[in-house]
């Protein structure tokens, strides 16, 4: 994990999502307090602001994509803005903004990975595989296509953001929490060789198996990225989402899944995405999302190591 700060960049976009809303995500997970979540562990905090794009258009999809122009509008910054801050030895948690942003994130990420010579790790956290083309796609919403285009398989404008084709190794990607996926996408997924840890694995083999697989061989010279689409979540407990799909982790599998992130300290760059306060109640979701980034930094509630000796005399 970084020693020289923590830096926020809001994404204020749904661009690439079916469901508006997701453009408010940033602010909502300021409101929920998330710079103070970090900073209470005395890491230097700075809030970069939200980047400038293109609104959100609402037309119908053209040659199989939804947006195509906005999407690679707000991807290039994306990719900018991580990839500065990766470049002065920050940590960037990217505030979205809907899913179809991971593309510029990690693209950034992996170019950040060749030129220093480490490992990258990805953890994608999701009900979705997000692997739709525009010929599997039903809708052309490209925030279900973003581990396609990261993988090498979408539209030239967005596989060229990094000038690196695949921008991605499939190998290196861990999905986690999938219960969502499409015929053809199981099939692209499958020919890939992606390791997928979907809801089926995690209830037969248990949360804490299934994140010890997806972080093996994760140490001291690998980047580690967590992208976090809120949806990964059961919607029990984060409606604030347009894509919600029923049978996703609780709020203990989920807090577990960020602690054992933390014990490694590898963390090096984050997505929160997909958060729509415009579907959430009272911004619960984004006071959970906070509650898993708290996490991921060092709240935990394991005891076994610490002074506290637990009797079982009456309080």
């Amino acid at each position: 994990m970084t020693k020289e700060g923590v830096s926020l960049i809001g994404v204020p976009t749904d661009v690439g999502a079916g469901v508006p809303g997701a453009r408010m995500g940033p602010d909502a997970l300021r409101v929920a307090g998330i710079a103070q979540a970090i900073a209470q562990f005395g890491i230097e905090v700075r809030d970069c602001g939200d980047l400038d794009g293109p609104a959100n258009p609402q037309r119908v999809a053209i040659d199989g994509f939804r947006h195509l122009p906005e999407v690679v509008h707000w991807n290039r910054s994306v990719h900018a803005a991580v990839l500065t801050e990766l470049s002065t030895g920050r940590l960037p948690i990217l505030l979205g903004g809907d899913h179809s942003l991971a593309i510029g994130s990690i693209a950034a990420v992996a170019r950040h990975c060749r030129q220093q010579g480490k490992k990258l790790r990805v953890l994608w956290f999701d009900a979705h595989a997000d692997f739709n083309t525009a010929t599997l796609t039903p809708s052309g919403n490209i925030h279900g296509m973003p581990v396609a285009c990261l993988c090498g398989h979408g539209p030239r404008e967005l596989l060229a953001i990094d000038g690196h084709v695949p921008a991605l190794n499939p190998k290196d990607l861990r999905q986690i929490g999938i219960r969502s996926v499409d015929a053809g996408e199981k099939r692209m997924v499958h020919d890939l060789g992606i390791d997928v840890y979907d809801m089926r694995y995690i209830d037969e083999m248990g949360m804490r198996h299934t994140m010890e697989m997806a972080l093996a061989l994760v140490g001291s010279d690998t980047h580690l990225h967590v992208s976090l689409d809120v949806d990964f979540l059961d919607p029990d407990i984060a409606p604030g989402v347009g894509t919600p799909v029923r049978g996703g982790p609780t709020y203990r599998e989920a807090q577990l899944c960020m602690e054992m992130i933390a014990d490694i300290a590898c963390l090096a760059s984050l997505d929160v995405v997909e958060l729509n306060p415009a579907l959430d109640v009272r911004n619960r979701t984004a006071e959970l999302a906070v509650d898993l980034i708290e996490s991921l930094f060092g709240k935990s509630t394991l005891m076994r190591n610490s002074d506290a000796v637990s009797d079982s005399s009456p309080r």
